[in-house]
């Protein structure tokens, strides 16, 4: 059984890539030609181990990272396949998380691709060992050696071949190790001596006694270099590069073997966690030590049956066993444990350090959830920025639809769903559009819902530019007991990034009494009363007729932040003053200072990072002046590549995919992550303060 193999002789490893570079198929190919499934299986004919989603199936491509396993020469694999496609990123960084290497796979044809760049930078971020795999050799038009030196150009001289294929095309038949010196091993594809000793070097910088061998004119035996490759991958001074044709079946058993060699064992990774108290701690794949553990994957299958998915870190799991979640004061009982292939699992009684396993429905669990008494750093998903706002095509499944995109966002985290408070519509924001329509493709298939979408409000604030004061008394007579509140205030604008404390002193507020502040809108309320003239017990229904006005806007409907109000004086009434009086009074004096001290709209600003082919970045320049942006700089990432970094209006850029699609000839990618707010043009404020329709409403 899986959970009896030693921790060194496991690996974990995630397998990434661009679209179509044949993770999947090779997948499928490792399995059965291990004996670990059987039958036959193809991405083609919707039979592929990986793909079994019915949307995976209709595009032929992976949508969720899937886990698998298989065995060779006593070694046990737990290999995930990862989306393609740069729009499920979140996947491929959720797994990742769960591995201890990544093997970026390469199509021998079409090179190195836009999401190949992105997966190896995240394998970086995420501190893996990584592996280059070119696939698909069986391939017409391939230019192998334009191929190696663009890995070169792209990732690092670090890049070294520790195989090639005796040719390329329908007549690949084996593959040519690069340490075997023999004579006759021979290959038309590269001069065999050169890649030895490109090879030979890399792996001896790891080693200063190999080294000076070398430099002195003794060349390491092929078994010492082998020795020293895994060492040499761990510290980063090499990136095997490893070849394979799924579909000739050339170089899977020598994929394995490469795998076993160049993917560290489990035990071979120190991570670094904190617990509870505080205090730092290394984390090392001991079974017998204290339990760490992590969700690093949710998937819901159509019967709402959650999966968790665990790596453990560290210590041992047991079926039936109650575990504390960190930082929380929660156990949570694993009721059975679960080893996944694919879509089909099996129930084990324990597992390890260096294990993935799955849980079942446990709600407790979720993407992120940390088993134990020690934290790793969170998971880095991006924040997601185009969103849709939805509403069901048949009435009544309003509910329905919340369910089924509550279950969506449990799944894949970088995806995000608001009730926007302004206007009640239900968004749900991802990382493109074609992230979306996968989405709306898994409501009809999974859930059966059909939904009406357009562009969501766009989150919009509103602010002030200068200082005001005035008045508000709310009196009101209806025979019984009346109702009457006045308040005084004065308002100034609070610069997001202002302490506070530094603002509220005495030298600002002679008669200042207490001041608080409200982060999550930039808040600070100021109490400089004198003399009692508002009594302290509605002072709190004051503020929250304040932040009731600030939810509703006042000149366009929109959030306000960045604000600062002093309530200086006021009057009551001793029989009918009442916390209801005040609160209205409050939101009504708010509103007409507000309305006095230079309202503006303040609009999203975002940081691009614009990833193009060289011949189209002048072509990118000059998109992002059209559109009221600023390009802050750019970097050559190798490979004829650039990234743009800039800084434009989010309302420039709702479908920025299709644009740079046509400028970059599909070649372009692109990173969008909310930066800063900013005022709006006059110009362009105009179309949204003219045409807001604000209906006011008595707080009662």
């Amino acid at each position: 059984m899986a959970n009896s193999v030693p921790v060194r002789q496991r690996r974990n490893i995630a397998f990434c890539g661009h679209g179509s570079s044949g993770k999947t198929s090779l997948l499928d190919a490792l399995l059965t030609g291990t004996g670990a499934v059987s039958g036959h299986h193809s991405v083609d004919d919707g039979t592929s181990i990986c793909d079994f989603d019915p949307e995976e199936k209709a595009h032929k491509h992976t949508v969720e990272a899937k886990v698998t396993h298989c065995e060779h020469q006593g070694f046990h694999f737990s290999l995930l396949d990862t989306p393609g496609y740069a729009d499920f990123i979140g996947q491929t960084i959720g797994a990742l998380a769960g591995v201890d290497c990544s093997v970026i796979c390469v199509h021998a044809h079409a090179g190195v691709e836009v999401n190949t760049r992105r997966v190896f930078h995240a394998a970086r971020q995420a501190g893996l060992p990584t592996v280059l795999l070119i696939t698909r050799l069986d391939g017409d038009n391939i230019d192998f050696g334009a191929l190696i030196k663009k890995l070169i150009s792209s990732f690092g001289d670090s890049c070294a071949l520790l195989n090639i294929p005796d040719a390329v095309g329908p007549s690949i038949s084996k593959l040519i190790d690069v340490l075997d010196a023999s004579a006759s091993q021979t290959s038309d594809l590269l001069d065999l001596p050169t890649a030895r000793e490109h090879l030979v070097e890399t792996i001896i910088e790891a080693d200063e006694e190999l080294m000076a061998r070398y430099f002195e004119g003794d060349v390491p035996s092929a078994d010492e270099l082998r020795a020293k490759i895994p060492i040499a991958v761990q510290r980063g001074h090499l990136i095997p590069v490893l070849c394979v044709s799924a579909k000739k079946q050339v170089g899977l058993t020598e994929l394995l073997s490469g795998l076993a060699l160049c993917a560290p064992p489990p035990d071979a990774i120190v991570r670094h966690g904190t617990a509870e108290d505080g205090h730092e701690l290394e984390i090392i794949a001991d079974p017998g030590a204290p339990l760490v553990a992590r969700v690093f994957e949710t998937h819901i299958d159509p019967f709402v049956q959650k999966l968790s998915f665990i790596r453990i870190y560290s210590g041992s799991l047991n079926k039936d066993q109650s575990v504390h979640v960190c930082n929380s004061k929660s156990t949570v009982r694993i009721p059975q444990l679960l080893e996944i292939q694919g879509n089909q699992t099996s129930q084990i009684e324990r597992a390890e350090a260096g294990q993935i396993v799955a849980v079942a429905k446990v709600d407790e669990l979720h993407t992120g959830t940390m088993l134990g008494d020690t934290a790793l750093p969170p998971i880095p998903f991006p924040r997601p920025m185009v969103g849709l706002a939805l509403s069901p095509r048949s009435r009544g499944e309003e509910n329905k639809l919340a369910a089924a995109l509550h279950k969506l966002v449990e799944e894949d985290m970088t995806l995000r769903l608001d009730r926007d408070s302004q206007t009640s519509e239900l968004v749900i924001t991802g990382m493109s559009e074609f992230h979306l329509k996968l989405i709306l493709e898994r409501l009809h298939y999974r859930d059966k819902l059909d939904v009406d979408t357009k562009d969501p409000k766009i989150p919009f604030r509103e602010t002030i530019q200068a200082n005001a004061e005035g008045s508000y008394r709310h009196k009101k007579q209806s025979g019984g007991r009346g109702q009457f509140g006045e308040v005084h205030i004065r308002m100034y604008p609070f610069p997001s990034g202002t302490d506070p404390a530094e603002y509220a002193t005495k030298a600002r507020f002679p008669s200042l009494k207490q001041f608080h502040h409200d982060p999550t809108c930039n808040f600070l309320w100021v109490d400089s009363i004198v003399g009692g003239t508002i009594p302290g017990n509605f002072l709190p229904a004051i503020e929250k007729g304040f932040k009731e006005r600030m939810t509703k806007g006042v000149i366009a409907g929109y959030q306000i932040q960045d604000v600062a109000v002093e309530v200086h004086y006021g009057k009551h009434h001793p029989v009918d003053s009442s916390e209801a009086a005040f609160k209205i009074a409050g939101a009504m004096v708010f509103r007409e200072v507000f309305r006095e001290a230079s309202p503006c709209l303040l609009e999203p600003i975002v940081r691009l990072d614009v990833t193009a082919p060289e011949p189209a970045v002048g072509d990118v320049f000059s998109d992002m002046s059209s559109r009221n942006g600023r390009v802050l700089g750019s970097e050559s990432i190798g490979g004829g590549f650039q990234v743009i970094h800039c800084e434009v209006p989010f309302r420039e850029v709702l479908h920025y995919s299709r644009t740079l699609s046509s400028i970059t000839a599909g070649q372009g990618s692109y990173t969008i992550e909310l930066d800063h707010y900013e005022p709006m043009p006059a110009s362009v404020q105009h179309q949204y303060t003219s045409s807001a329709q604000l209906h006011e409403e008595e707080l009662v």
